[in-house]
C-alpha cells in the first residue's frame, strides 16, 4: 500500500494517497511526492489594466499581462471566478505555457505599456513552483511581478515568491473566523501572511462587502484599525457584492453601505477607495 502524504502547502494539510488531488484541486500526490499538477497550465491570459487586480498605487496608468489557471484552497460561495477556480482539470481548457515561454511573452508586450507579469483569477499559490519559476524570469528582463492571493497559504510557501513580488493585492475577507470558517479559511492565518508580505512588497488589500456576512461597520472599525497597526498607508478596496455563483439569493450591496464603512475605514487609514459602485 502506498504512503499517504501531507501537502505542507496551505491552511488544509490535506493527507494525500497516491494519485490523489487535494482540496484545492492543484496538487497532488504523485510517485510518492507532492506536486503542482496545475503548473503551466493556463486557463486564462490577457493583458489587464492594472488597476483591475485591483492596485491604485503601483504604477497606475500601466498594464500587466495576467494569467491564471485553475484550483482554489478557499470555497467561497460568491467566487467571481468559479468556472476555473473551482473547477477539476478535466472541466476546463487550458493550454501549456513554460515560465520562459510567458516570461518571453510578456517582455514582446513591454513596448505597448506591459510593465510585467501577474498571476491571478485562481489561487495562484497553490501553485506557487510555477509563479516563482517565471517571476524570477521576469525580473531577470527587468519587469515587475503581482500576485493576486487570498493569502491563506503557509509562510514558507510565500517566501519561496517574496523574493520575485512587486506587489501584492490579497483578499482580507472579512475580519471574524466565524467568516472565514464559513469559507474554509483561517483569519489568524491569513493576518500573518499580510503583516509577512507588507514587509517586502507593495501591498494593496481588498474587502468584498456581503450583505449579511461581513457588512459590520464594527468590524470594519476592528479591520481598518488592524491593518493601520501594520501601516496606515496601505490601500484598502471595499468593494460592492454582485450575485454570483452559490450566493445568488441575496441583493447586491447596497452602494450606501459601500460608503459607509468605506469612510469609517478612512479614519484610520490613508487610502479607502470603493469598488464596483
Amino acid at each position: 500500500m502506498s504512503k499517504k502524504i501531507m501537502c505542507p502547502v496551505c491552511i488544509h494539510h490535506c493527507v494525500l494517497s497516491e494519485g490523489q488531488r487535494g482540496r484545492c484541486g492543484g496538487r497532488k500526490n504523485e510517485n510518492g511526492r507532492i506536486v503542482c499538477a496545475n503548473y503551466g497550465k493556463l486557463t486564462a491570459i490577457m493583458p489587464d489594466p492594472v488597476e483591475k487586480k485591483p492596485l491604485r498605487r503601483f504604477y497606475p496608468g500601466s498594464r500587466i499581462l495576467s494569467i491564471g489557471s485553475f484550483g482554489c484552497n478557499l470555497s467561497c460561495p460568491f467566487c467571481q471566478n468559479h468556472d476555473i477556480s473551482m473547477a477539476k482539470e478535466e472541466e476546463v481548457p487550458y493550454r501549456l505555457c513554460s515560465p520562459e515561454e510567458l516570461a518571453e511573452l510578456a517582455y514582446s508586450l513591454k513596448s505597448r505599456g506591459n510593465i510585467g507579469v501577474a498571476f491571478t483569477y485562481n489561487e495562484p499559490l497553490i501553485g506557487y513552483e510555477f509563479v516563482r519559476d517565471t517571476a524570477r524570469l521576469v525580473h531577470e528582463r527587468g519587469m515587475k511581478n503581482v500576485v493576486v492571493t487570498n493569502g491563506s497559504v503557509e509562510l514558507p510557501v510565500l517566501k519561496e515568491v517574496l523574493p520575485f513580488t512587486d506587489g501584492m493585492n490579497i483578499d482580507l475577507k472579512g475580519f471574524t473566523q466565524e467568516f472565514y470558517r464559513k469559507l474554509g479559511g483561517d483569519l489568524d492565518v491569513v493576518k500573518a501572511f499580510i503583516r509577512e508580505a507588507a514587509g517586502h512588497c507593495h501591498v494593496e488589500l481588498t474587502t468584498l462587502i456581503i450583505p449579511g456576512e461581513n457588512d459590520s461597520a464594527e468590524h470594519m472599525r476592528q479591520e481598518a484599525r488592524w491593518i493601520a497597526s501594520i501601516d496606515p498607508g496601505t490601500p484598502l478596496h471595499v468593494t460592492r457584492f454582485f450575485p454570483r455563483y452559490r450566493m445568488t439569493d441575496r441583493e447586491a450591496t447596497d452602494v450606501e453601505k459601500v460608503y459607509r464603512l468605506r469612510d469609517i475605514a478612512g479614519e484610520y487609514l490613508k487610502y479607502v477607495y470603493t469598488g464596483n459602485c
